[in-house]
């Protein structure tokens, strides 16, 4: 697998896009903080704010060592590490200062938190008009929920996805990754960017952006909130099948695994019958049209079982990929480590550390031709950048830094 960091040192490094963006993360698990790493993996200076001593709470966990998770390493990576207490005055006043200093400002706070620190946004903009800052929450910062705190598996079964999947059967099953956050983290970033446009290329003021971290979710909800809303039709379990669409689902194979057939298009649909020796199928008119697929999905699914059940997974994905089918094995992260698309396009990268030695991480995503982004450095140690920023932003002395130390504020 190729190393991020033999590559850095093979090759120029070519500028990033957001270089000259400073972001101030005061965020904690998990969309906000990654939503700052996507932004650092592009170049912007993103200072992470870390509580004494305790450090973010993603620093726990399995890793290399204290306070370097593995969760750390990989999201905490392009960040500086500037320690500050948020509860003490001066510690206030210092995020106040840097947040002159800088473009954004990303917080996961319940709604009411930065207020009662006296760092509402409105007073931060007011100090800094061209400030932008990203508030996530678990429910937004209005509305009769406001007050709720949300980690990724509530934000899941608020928005609905939790509803809608595992077996009609059965209790809900949440997704096995973090995917409320990681969404919120790509519409985070991707909200920056654009009050950042609106500022830089169109003359705007800064503004705040209110992100509720269930709101992806239902933003990813398909059509359901029109078939609701005029059909009165509510989406339920149906276990690994797409209800709507047919042939689409996981099939076990011969060797012990699974793969998803999806023939999402009656093109598709044809060819896949060829490709498993019945091209009758697509004729018989239980399955010629999407709507009698759907009727009679048990049946065809049965069909396709029986094909799959009998070869490998490598096997189908070669077949349904000759007949131009999409095709997929159903991967564990041991299988997309030694996948050659996988090494090709770098989406796994290992950076050498000198603390901890070489580290797998996710690679950069996405992949910009002109600007791309790249790796620097994994996730600092607890406070490592503290004396830099301070000194080097706001112009403390070392005896004053020393002082703030001492009490605890940093």
């Amino acid at each position: 697998m190729p190393s991020e960091a033999d590559a850095r040192a093979s090759a120029p490094a070519r500028a990033r896009p957001l270089e000259g963006v400073r972001v101030l993360d005061a965020a904690t698990i998990l969309a906000g903080p990654v939503a700052a790493t996507f932004l650092a993996d592009f170049g912007a200076e993103v200072i992470k704010v870390e509580l004494p001593r305790r450090g973010d709470a993603s620093r726990e966990g399995p890793g290399l060592g204290p306070g370097l998770s593995f969760l750390w390493l990989q999201e905490g990576r392009n960040k500086r590490s500037v320690t500050l207490d948020l509860h003490d005055a001066e510690g206030q006043e210092l995020f106040r200062r840097l947040a002159d200093v800088s473009d954004v400002v990303i917080e996961s706070f319940r709604p009411g938190t930065l207020e009662a620190w006296d760092l509402a946004p409105a007073a931060l903009l007011e100090r800094n008009p061209r400030l932008v800052v990203l508030r996530v929450s678990g429910y937004g910062q209005t509305g009769p929920y406001r007050h709720r705190g949300a980690f990724d598996r509530t934000a899941s079964a608020f928005g609905g996805s939790l509803y809608v999947t595992g077996h009609p059967d059965r209790p809900p099953i949440r997704s096995g990754y973090a995917s409320a956050d990681y969404m919120a983290a790509y519409a985070g970033a991707f909200a920056v960017l654009m009050a950042l446009h609106w500022r830089d290329l169109r003359g705007g003021p800064g503004q705040v952006i209110d992100l509720a971290l269930y709101a992806p979710v239902l933003r990813a909800s398909e059509a359901s909130i029109p078939l609701y809303h005029r059909a009165g039709h509510v989406r339920e379990r149906g276990g690994d099948r797409n209800p709507y669409i047919v042939p689409s689902s996981s099939f076990s194979t011969a060797d012990g695994r699974w793969v998803v057939l999806s023939a999402n298009t009656e093109v598709l649909w044809r060819r896949l019958a060829a490709a498993i020796g019945a091209p009758r199928l697509a004729r018989d008119e239980r399955f010629a049209t999407l709507e009698a697929r759907c009727a009679h999905a048990d049946e065809l699914y049965a069909i396709l079982e029986e094909w799959t059940s009998a070869r490998s997974a490598d096997e189908i994905v070669r077949v349904c990929d000759e007949a131009d089918v999409p095709a997929a094995r159903v991967n564990s992260i041991a299988d997309l480590f030694a996948d050659p698309q996988v090494r090709t396009r770098e989406d796994v990268v290992i950076v050498d550390d000198p603390r901890v030695g070489p580290v797998a991480v996710a690679g950069i995503m996405p992949k910009l031709s002109a600007t791309p982004g790249r790796i620097e450095y994994l996730g600092e140690g607890l406070g490592d950048s503290t004396q830099d920023v301070l000194g080097r932003l706001l112009g403390l002395r070392g005896d004053e830094i020393a002082r703030l130390r001492e009490r605890g504020v940093i």
